[in-house]
């Protein structure tokens, strides 16, 4: 039956999950059990086409690239795919009408991976969208469950929570981004003087992001409010960690949340949910 294809593919994007981010695994599990295998299947894809352009570095990434876009469409369009990530993904994509324009912007962004090296404000902020707003508001169409005032509602502050997770990762992985890569995706910045000015206002523009996010949490459909305001709180964790470090450090390590301080997030999220007092937060 064509429904144990479905059940393996989506099992292919949960192992992905799994193994690429311990963090949104463990978020996802705390939406409602209808959401998990779409949010799953929307980071499966996102995870191969971003793999692609970060580290098939022995293989031809333009072509693969190109690959993977026409075969996303053709999945969605046909509505079947003999790669599972792309059939679970069309899955998700077809049953919630996600936005195909979403999934062009997605494309544009990891296509601008492979040749820019140094972005513009506005090259920054249309790399943002692309690559982390676009997931966010995939995610939002799952939630509103075919509500568009709900989605509309929404929208910004979804933007937002994907690009403060961007931003973060972005600071985490300046490291591999710059030294593995020669990649500097915040503008005006150079990493061979970066300043403790220059993080700062990285920081205060991230900040803002989560501040807009979280007054869009507040408003989610209870069934994917808790597992969203985890994930918020994972990253906003991280956040809080590397504001305390001085720019240099940044620069020579990845900062990581260690599992027992993860678990402790997830129960005093947990608390303040049955208590609602994550409004207070």
């Amino acid at each position: 039956m064509i429904q144990s294809f479905h059940t393996v593919s989506q099992n292919c994007s949960r192992n992905i999950t799994r193994e690429y981010s311990t963090s949104f695994a463990s978020a996802i599990r705390l939406l409602h059990k209808d959401l998990r295998a779409p949010v799953r299947n929307i980071y499966g894809f996102v995870r191969l086409a971003d793999e692609i352009v970060d580290t098939f570095h022995d293989y031809e990434k333009e072509q693969l690239l190109k690959e993977l876009k026409r075969e996303t469409f053709l999945a969605i369009e046909r509505g079947i795919s003999l790669n599972p990530v792309l059939h679970s993904f069309q899955l998700t994509v077809n049953q919630y009408g996600i936005d195909h324009s979403l999934i062009h912007s997605f494309f544009q962004s990891m296509e601008t991976d492979l040749c820019r090296k140094v972005y513009s404000k506005e090259e920054y902020e249309e790399y943002i969208y692309g690559s982390a707003e676009t997931v966010g508001l995939m995610c939002l169409q799952l939630f509103c469950e075919g509500r568009q005032d709900i989605y509309e509602k929404l929208k910004l502050p979804a933007r937002s929570l994907g690009a403060a997770f961007q931003k973060v990762n972005f600071l985490r992985d300046i490291q591999a981004d710059y030294n593995g890569l020669s990649r500097i995706y915040f503008p005006c910045c150079d990493f061979n003087n970066f300043t403790e000015e220059d993080k700062r206002k990285i920081e205060e523009d991230i900040q803002n992001d989560f501040r807009a996010a979280y007054k869009g949490i507040l408003q989610l459909p209870l069934n994917a409010r808790f597992g969203v305001y985890v994930a918020y709180k994972y990253y906003l964790s991280l956040f809080r960690r590397i504001k305390k470090l001085e720019p240099a450090v940044i620069l020579q390590q990845r900062v990581r949340i260690p599992n027992y301080y993860k678990l402790m997030i997830v129960l005093r999220a947990g608390v303040k949910n049955r208590l609602r007092l994550i409004g207070n937060v």
